[in-house]
């Protein structure tokens, strides 16, 4: 199992306390990722946790790069990614395990992701994004019938997640994949810092046969938002967005898609302005420059350097699962 922890100690020993109570019996190891915390999460984890390996970084390098790091350090079949504000539902890795015995071949399992009160938070799975989806973003269509097949066709809303079914994409918040497919994908693709990336792995992923899918019993309560602000959230979020469309679409096609993206926003911001509300979008607008640059080029991107791998405690299970 791969963590990435960025200031989140309180969260990140809660979640692990909580997995080791709800799966009991699952061989799996702990491979935590800490991106220069200055919280004193990695020494916590390691006290609290000694069979873990905590592998510390020099500064933060975002969850993609965090990751790759991780699965280097990891030693089992599966990988399995964990969000650290997040708390299993249940036997949330033997439900994801069994799944995999029962239907062998799908290469990535993702599980659902709830809110408090137990329903279905609907960002666990997604659709890719095209001209389409970004015009109705701009336009405000998916926001005004949210629930549309044809208007918010990204979000997926008449997908039945109470049921097995294959997906576009996955969150890489509670995702399990088979260690020899992410290492033929060499990884999560180094440009993006933060969000993007996990569809960007899916979608490589598909193309070399991969088919993701839903696997309903296997849920986390998922905290969210634990490390960003509501509007610098959305800044990271849209810099994946252009991230992916700079290295997936045509220049011509990205273009309209950042055009479209910059008229969303930009409807939000003044409708923020009028009404009052939602001010967040004021100060996304204002970081435009930000965001509709994307993610620096990973070949721009300093080496990810690693501080100080911690080793396993004797109890660790080279035979784990993830």
């Amino acid at each position: 199992m791969l963590v990435v922890s960025y200031e989140t100690r309180e969260l990140i020993l809660t979640a692990l306390a909580t997995l080791r109570s709800a799966c009991p019996t699952e061989p799996y190891e702990v491979v935590v990722v800490d991106n220069a915390s200055t919280d004193g999460s990695a020494a916590a984890i390691g006290a609290a946790f000694p069979d873990a390996r905590v592998v510390r970084l020099a500064r933060n390098v975002g969850f993609g790069r965090a990751v790759n790091v991780g699965a280097a350090h990891a030693r089992g079949d599966w990988l399995l990614l964990l969000n650290p504000d997040t708390e299993p539902v249940g036997n949330v890795i033997g439900e994801l395990l069994a799944f995999t015995r029962a239907r062998p071949g799908h290469g990535i399992y993702v599980g659902r992701t709830l809110t408090p009160d137990g329903s279905d938070d609907g960002h666990s799975v997604f659709g890719p994004p095209s001209l389409w989806t970004l015009t109705c973003f701009a336009t405000g269509l998916s926001k005004v019938f949210p629930r549309s097949r044809l208007f918010n066709r990204e979000a997926l809303p008449w997908l039945d997640r109470s049921a097995p079914v294959r997906v576009p994409a996955a969150s890489g918040c509670l995702l399990l994949v088979r260690r020899s497919l992410f290492a033929q994908l060499d990884g999560f693709t180094p440009d993006y810092f933060m969000y993007c990336e996990d569809l960007d792995l899916c979608l490589r992923a598909t193309a070399l046969g991969a088919r993701p899918v839903l696997v309903p019993t296997a849920q986390v309560l998922h905290v969210g938002g634990a490390a960003s602000t509501s509007a610098g959230k959305r800044v990271m979020l849209f810099r994946g967005q252009v991230t992916f469309l700079r290295l997936r679409w045509s220049p011509t096609r990205a273009a309209l898609g950042r055009a479209l993206l910059g008229i969303g926003i930009a409807a939000r911001a003044a409708g923020a302005r009028l009404t009052g509300r939602a001010g967040y979008w004021r100060e996304v607008w204002r970081q435009r420059r930000t965001w509709l640059a994307g993610w620096p080029p990973a070949a721009g991107l300093a080496p990810v350097e690693v501080t100080e791998p911690v080793p396993p405690g004797p109890r660790g299970t080279p035979e784990g699962d993830g």
